[in-house]
């Protein structure tokens, strides 16, 4: 293939579903590119294909690791290009569907050569961090570059990790280049009508509700403590504080459902800015989508 496809598009929107009808008309394999489906046992809440769509179209980068083990960015670029190397061997058409911008941006544009982690250094600033505070570290990083505290979108896992190689090397991660990716891409990305996506968020989360969430993450607390400063990866999938919250009895299904959906609406507009700041790429239509996704597999 002269590119690989990505499909793209905020939570909710519908991505699963249009990449698994695709599969019924394509010889395709999927390739997830989201940071949370790649753990074992976090199913409900992050909207894990099921089985029977896993029987309908080879998936990739589902359940890699247990909660407990550590997982970035850069093992996500070594999987998915293995994966799609795979794919390509096998005479398959890989596509890539998710909406983790950060792993679509280092796949399409290659990894930061940033320096590998220094323990000793991350341990004083993840300290830091607990007694002063994210909003305190963010400020830090916006009085020396501006256009880093935006990249970083209050994540305090990047956060850590941008003073971390500020203060070793006196340059922060966005400011060092990046190794050529081993493939070319073209994404493409779309979302629906506001009023329609978040209906379709609300509906999502109170089936989540409805589905256990509440049970997986007080399976998932017992695993990983929630608590813990830098808040551990897993306990920053979308949600899970609130499904923690509906199994202690400290909120009711429904208030809970609300706060996701909030949240959840707020996360798809950063998701929408970092695709057409970040990725490049126009956003559609579900329908325009489709028919270009079309077209892409058609040649």
């Amino acid at each position: 293939m002269s590119s690989i496809p990505i499909l793209t598009a905020p939570t909710a929107a519908g991505k699963s579903a249009l990449a698994l009808a695709l599969a019924r008309e394509y010889p395709l394999e999927i390739v997830s590119a989201d940071a949370f489906t790649v753990y074992r046992g976090l199913d409900i809440g992050t909207a894990k294909p099921a089985a029977p769509d896993r029987a309908a179209a080879p998936h990739h980068l589902l359940d890699v690791v247990d909660v407990t083990e550590p997982f970035d960015v850069a093992r996500f670029v070594e999987l998915a290009e293995a994966a799609i190397a795979g794919i390509l061997a096998r005479g398959q058409v890989p596509l890539v569907v998710g909406g983790t911008g950060f792993y679509l941006a280092a796949l399409t544009r290659g990894l930061p050569l940033t320096p590998p982690s220094d323990a000793a250094l991350r341990a004083d600033v993840e300290a830091e961090l607990a007694v002063r505070g994210l909003d305190a570290l963010l400020a830090d990083v916006q009085a020396i570059n501006p256009a880093e505290a935006a990249r970083l979108e209050r994540n305090p896992r990047r956060v850590v990790r941008a003073l971390e190689v500020y203060r070793q090397t006196g340059r922060f991660p966005g400011e060092f280049g990046r190794r050529p990716p081993r493939y070319r891409y073209d994404v493409t990305a779309f979302t629906r009508d506001p009023a329609d996506l978040e209906a379709r968020m609300l509906a999502r989360v109170q089936d989540m509700f409805r589905a256990g969430w509440a049970d997986e993450a007080a399976w998932l607390a017992q695993r990983v403590a929630p608590d813990t400063e830098p808040r551990p990866t897993v306990w920053q999938a979308l949600g899970y504080r609130e499904a923690l919250a509906v199994a202690r009895g400290h909120l009711s299904p429904d208030a809970a459902a609300a706060q996701v959906t909030l949240a959840t609406r707020q996360y798809a507009r950063r998701q929408l800015t970092f695709t057409r700041t970040q990725l490049g790429s126009p956003v559609l239509s579900a329908g325009e989508a489709a028919r270009h996704v079309r077209t892409l597999l058609s040649r």
